[in-house]
């Protein structure tokens, strides 16, 4: 079992990475907040019934995870969007689409970031609800919302620069 879980963990850490990444900051905290997904995800596996995929079942583990860390250590929107500001100075200069991209999507709320995020690693709505807890229908609109929102960014972004 031990090895089963540390191979399927092996092949989909980069989901744990990316959860993390899209919303903390510090260096510190990502590697501990890898760390502790991983403890919650080995303490859970048991009750893998493999309904999911195991990649559906890590993107929630990851995801509560985190928003567990950040409801803990409260992060105001504030201190966020302030880093957006100074980070989109430099980036207006020469912009990476990619970037660009990752930075709009991480200006967006939580439940519609991880909507976006998974919508763009090919999961389908069934499987976006499935890791959000909302119907899917409501995954469907709040995707098309936030995918608008995302082009709205972009859009603005690419108006005011020089």
């Amino acid at each position: 079992m031990e090895k089963e879980f540390v191979q399927l963990v092996q092949q989909n850490a980069g989901i744990i990475h990316k959860v993390i990444h899209l919303y903390v900051d510090h260096p510190e905290d990502r590697r501990d907040l890898y760390q502790e997904v991983l403890l919650q995800a080995w303490k859970s596996y048991a009750g893998f019934k493999g309904e999911a995929a195991f990649s559906t079942w890590l993107y929630r583990i990851s995801l509560n995870t985190v928003l567990t860390f950040r409801r803990r250590q409260r992060i105001p929107t504030s201190e966020l969007n302030s880093q957006y500001d100074r980070a989109s100075e430099p980036l207006r200069h020469s912009p990476e689409d990619s970037e660009l991209l990752w930075l709009a999507i991480k200006q967006l709320n939580e439940i519609d970031r991880v909507i976006i995020t998974l919508h763009l690693d090919g999961y389908d709505n069934e499987e976006i609800a499935e890791v959000t807890g909302l119907n899917k229908n409501n995954t469907t609109v709040r995707l098309h919302r936030a995918k608008q929102n995302v082009v709205q960014r972009l859009k603005n972004w690419s108006s005011t620069k020089i």
